[in-house]
């Protein structure tokens, strides 16, 4: 049995523009959902409590923190309950 080192494989992987374009999807929603999470925290809500703040339902915040893609509105109202701007940017990296 050969055995691959899980970096060489993903570098591989990669190289498949399809791969490639749902991997980068999936590392921008496990971003966000980090980003979120560690806000919401930082600002000493529960997830009820921001969902309450913000004017969502709980398992929208449930969704985010889970890494579900969600609008610019509701992120907006996320920031806004936590006392927080919202920042977009688009790297070429």
């Amino acid at each position: 049995m050969t055995t691959i080192r899980f970096d060489d494989f993903l570098k591989e992987q990669l190289q498949d523009p399809n791969f490639k374009a749902g991997f980068e999807v999936e590392c921008a929603k496990l971003s966000i959902a980090v980003a979120v999470m560690q806000a919401r925290e930082h600002a000493g809500l529960t997830r009820a409590g921001l969902a309450e703040k913000a004017g969502v339902p709980l398992r929208t915040i449930t969704r985010i923190e889970a890494g579900t893609n969600s609008s610019i509105e509701t992120f907006s109202k996320l920031a806004s309950a936590m006392d927080t701007k919202l920042k977009v940017s688009l790297s070429d990296q």
